[in-house]
């Protein structure tokens, strides 16, 4: 795809940096020479000097025949306007990043009167992340399908737990409302069917209502459990939106931050959340407040080193999930080393968003492709289609379609219900259904079935 991007700082940066690995067309906007300048030869693609909410720059990066234009300047304000210019240049699909909270009640109106195809705050991006990881605090990653009423989460399997050496077939599945769908076991990953045997230490990919999730991993003996309390260290944007999703989940949220002028904010933003001022590296007030005996800490400063040094202190002390906040990639040699449990870098996440939804729109160019995920570093693809009336799949059971090898429906959504399909289900028009496998490039539901 011809994508352009306008503004070269560091979203900008990881956002080119991963299109651009993916073999996109890229151009790159910035009024600041020099940013252009470093982008473009770290990458070689076309850097153009200059306004990027204007029409002759976006003329000039090639908008008129461009797929998707992504506004990420630091001022929301420009990053909206380039995306009304880029739609009168006739570029059809574009990207804005809107960071500011007193806009994220509006984003879908924006959205919609703007004709964006995204809109993303890489805060909130964070926050959504964060508060899913706190939700199941075991768990190694959650993505979601069906609008969040469905989730594929991983999670490890202790040497205690009770279905070591079981087959799949044999393990409570709560009345087939959870599957199993993937392990990986070292290097290699399995679509693991009914005969598949779990071993201690497979990661294992489980697909289920988020309260159901929940019922399951208690019932086979998983520690996976809720964050009820929880621990912010500092009082940014992130920790803003992260602690609204905690209290509105039932979490009991405190947050650090040395800024008295921002503790007052805060307080006056979050009724229920216990604002504390202090320095979050005071390690005699981190004990003073629970950091002991908490399910959850987020590290969430401004400087990575702090983030970096006080998680590493938790760890030593509490059992709660810490998660990391690092905003430079390069300190990612070092981390790799440290053991931190759970390290999240808002504008790569940002990147990897904008990147999923781009592979799903080429992905669904001519198909019926809703979302699509990389998963177990690229191995494996979960797709996402809607169920068109003229699909071959449609009315036949699932156990009589000619479905291909390293394949499985994992999960049908009809009408707001999730199915967790079995043997005698039936695809209809107009479902959501979710499919992993190791194939690569499926871009209709047609090509989940062998050619016969």
């Amino acid at each position: 795809m011809k994508i352009v991007i306008v503004g070269c700082g560091k979203v900008g940066t990881s956002i080119a940096t991963q299109l651009n690995a993916e073999g996109h067309d890229i151009s790159v906007v910035d009024i600041n020479s020099s940013a252009v300048t470093r982008l473009s030869e770290n990458l070689d693609v076309l850097g153009i000097e200059g306004n990027g909410a204007t029409y002759e720059a976006l003329a000039e990066a090639g908008a008129q025949t461009a797929d998707l234009v992504i506004a990420a300047t630091a001022r929301d304000e420009v990053n909206l306007y380039t995306c009304l210019m880029a739609r009168s240049a006739g570029t059809p699909h574009t990207i804005a990043r809107v960071r500011s909270p007193e806009y994220t009640n509006d984003l879908h109106r924006i959205k919609d009167h703007l004709r964006l195809s995204m809109a993303i705050n890489p805060e909130l991006t964070e926050a959504m992340e964060i508060s899913r990881l706190l939700r199941f605090s075991g768990a190694l990653e959650i993505d979601s399908f069906s609008r969040g009423a469905a989730e594929l989460i991983k999670v490890q399997i202790p040497s205690n737990s009770g279905i070591i050496n079981k087959k799949i077939s044999q393990i409570d599945n709560l009345r087939g409302k959870v599957r199993i769908c993937t392990v990986e076991r070292g290097n290699e990953v399995f679509i693991a069917n009914g005969d598949f045997v779990i071993h201690a230490g497979d990661k294992v990919s489980i697909v289920s209502k988020p309260e159901i999730a929940a019922k399951f991993f208690k019932k086979v003996n998983l520690s996976i459990g809720r964050s009820r309390d929880v621990i912010l260290l500092g009082g940014g944007k992130v920790s803003y939106y992260l602690a609204q999703k905690l209290i509105k989940s039932g979490a009991n949220v405190k947050i650090i931050e040395r800024n008295v002028e921002r503790c007052n904010r805060l307080s006056e933003m979050l009724h229920d959340a216990t604002i504390i001022h202090g320095d979050c590296m005071d390690q005699d007030l981190l004990l003073s407040e629970g950091i002991e005996s908490v399910d959850g800490v987020a590290a969430l400063m401004d400087y990575d080193e702090e983030n970096i040094l006080i998680s590493l202190y938790i760890q030593s002390v509490s059992r709660a999930k810490v998660i990391t906040k690092v905003n430079n990639d390069s300190f990612d040699s070092i981390i790799d080393r440290l053991g931190l449990e759970c390290v999240l870098n808002p504008k790569v996440l940002t990147g990897e968003y904008i990147a999923r939804y781009i592979r799903a729109m080429q992905n669904s160019l001519g198909s019926n492709v809703e979302t699509l995920y990389k998963l177990h570093e690229d191995q494996v693809e979960a797709l996402e289609f809607r169920a068109k009336s003229s699909s071959k799949t449609i009315g036949t059971p699932i156990m009589s379609l000619n479905l291909k090898d390293d394949l499985q429906i994992i999960c049908i959504s009809r009408a707001g219900k999730v199915i967790i399909p079995h043997g005698n289900d039936i695809i209809m028009p107009d479902d959501l259904v979710v499919v992993i496998t190791k194939h690569k490039g499926l871009n209709d539901l047609d090509d989940i079935l062998n050619r016969r």
